[in-house]
């Protein structure tokens, strides 16, 4: 049995706090509602959640300001805001604030769980467990050992740093799926996480310049913007 989502709502608003509870209840979410940023802060400080509907909204710390200030503490759960505006400027300046996505009221109760769900997919990719641990990749003229962390270009090895080899190890199992740069970071840990350091993007496009015929234009290492980076490689037996 799939584990329940655990949704947290913060909104001023006691009326719609409480349909939007029973609704997502109604769908097989966990649901916690609370009114104010700091009731908000103490139920992340005690128990995990998967996702926060954020009211852009309220007095006297709006939704912009709680995410900013989320986002700035290092919280990293989605957050799909919520606004009785449809100004596009609203939406940007949301987006760039933090949020992950962004609905208009007055919505459809079933948008908002397809919303939901959509975030829960892309974060559940983004963190995914490495699929593969023991295979051979190919993309073009290369092939990757995923075991003995091994690349070689027309069967002949190729050296590669330490750094862009923990890139594509951690790249390399879980081919074919998104990977963010947290969890690039959190594979890395403890082997030899300083090598990588804040330096990802850097380090992507070293590897890039290894592996790809045109770095400008990957064809094998393609970025996925709002999640990360994303190997695209054969498997072989």
């Amino acid at each position: 049995m799939d584990q329940v989502n655990r949704i947290i709502v913060l909104d001023d608003e006691a009326e719609l706090r409480n349909m939007l509870q029973r609704f997502l209840t109604g769908h097989g979410f966990y649901v916690r509602v609370v009114a104010d940023g700091k009731q908000l802060d103490r139920y992340l400080q005690r128990e995990p959640y998967d996702l926060l509907v954020l009211d852009l909204m309220m007095e006297p710390e709006d939704g912009l300001t709680v995410c900013r200030r989320l986002r700035a503490e290092g919280q990293t759960l989605p957050i799909l805001m919520l606004t009785a505006k449809g100004d596009p400027v609203d939406r940007v300046v949301g987006l760039e604030t933090g949020a992950d996505d962004y609905l208009a009221k007055p919505f459809l109760p079933d948008e908002l769980v397809a919303r939901i769900r959509a975030l829960l997919r892309r974060q559940k990719m983004a963190a995914g467990v490495p699929t593969v641990t023991s295979q051979t990749l190919r993309f073009g003229e290369y092939q990757f050992d995923v075991a003995t962390q091994t690349l070689r270009h027309r069967g002949e090895p190729v050296e590669v740093h330490s750094a862009q080899m923990l890139l594509l190890h951690a790249l390399g199992s879980s081919p074919n799926r998104p990977v963010s740069r947290e969890n690039l970071l959190a594979r890395a840990r403890g082997r030899d996480h300083d090598a990588l350091d804040r330096s990802i993007d850097v380090q992507i496009l070293r590897l890039r310049q290894i592996i790809e015929d045109d770095p400008s234009k990957p064809r094998f290492i393609k970025t996925v913007w709002g999640v990360g980076y994303m190997l695209v490689a054969g498997i072989e037996s």
